[in-house]
């Protein structure tokens, strides 16, 4: 008699490998997501969804010039993941950033990426409205550039506006920023580094940040203080002292304060 046991244990080990492929990714970013896991995870409650706001611009001789999107697409998670109802749209990469004849502020530098405040409007409202179409309830907009805060803020206001009464809101979560620029900045302070090496762009602080979320963007070896380096560089502090223990602080801060941020402006809505 032919012994049925190789067959059985090979017809039990198919099974598993199937349903571990049949089984969702563990994760909350849109992207990784098929459109049949998505319908699922809004129909179990996932139904606040960030977009997340980066910007593609210099950031020294040291930082490479996806800072921001690499930064706030890694927040966006550890957001999403804390909040526990939450997905992440895919980062919006390009945004208002000056102008280009003559060319202003970043587009000074090789690299830097910019859209009119119009453009950039629109394609954060329309990100907005595929997702309300789509069944989520909460649009929460964070931006790691200080620039066009005030156009997420626009942008929030007039689809609110537009919206009221259907139970769907957007939130422009100023906290983000806020906790990135000012907040840890002050906690540096306190703990004895001076303003201008802290800085306001590539300096200790914005460096720090990027060593704790992916030492791949920082060359070390490039470290240099603005004042050695000229402004021409694009550096306004001094990044020697940068570590990643320092910028695990503030990724911390950044995080906490966007959640309790979003809980509230959820709650009050």
């Amino acid at each position: 008699m032919i012994s049925k046991a190789p067959w059985l244990c090979a017809i039990l080990s198919l099974a598993v490998a199937t349903g571990a492929l049949a089984a969702p990714p563990p994760t909350v970013e849109l992207d990784e997501l098929t459109f049949t896991e998505l319908r699922a995870e809004i129909e179990a409650g996932k139904t606040t969804i960030i977009i997340p706001v980066g910007g593609t611009e210099q950031s020294g001789p040291h930082i490479a010039l996806g800072k921001h999107n690499a930064r706030v697409r890694s927040l966006s998670r550890k957001i999403a993941l804390a909040l526990g109802n939450a997905l992440v749209a895919p980062v919006i990469a390009y945004v208002p950033e000056g102008g280009v004849n003559p060319p202003t502020a970043h587009m000074r530098y090789p690299g830097t990426i910019t859209v009119p405040d119009a453009t950039f409007e629109k394609v954060v409202e329309y990100a907005a409205r595929s997702f309300r179409l789509h069944g989520f309830r909460d649009i929460v907009l964070i931006g790691d550039h200080g620039g066009y805060q005030k156009n997420l803020k626009l942008v929030a206001e007039r689809l609110d506006r537009e919206w009221g009464g259907t139970g769907v809101r957007v939130h422009a979560i100023g906290e983000y920023y806020q906790t990135a620029g000012v907040a840890y900045a002050q906690a540096l302070k306190s703990r004895g580094f001076r303003e201008d090496e802290i800085g306001t762009h590539a300096g200790l602080a914005d460096t720090s940040l990027m060593l704790a979320i992916d030492p791949r963007l920082v060359r070390s070896e490039r470290l240099s203080s603005g004042k050695e380096s000229g402004h021409a560089e694009g550096v306004s502090g001094d990044p020697r002292r940068s570590s990643a223990e320092l910028g695990q602080f503030g990724v911390d801060a950044i995080v906490a304060a966007t959640v309790t941020a979003i809980k509230k402006a959820v709650a009050q809505h």
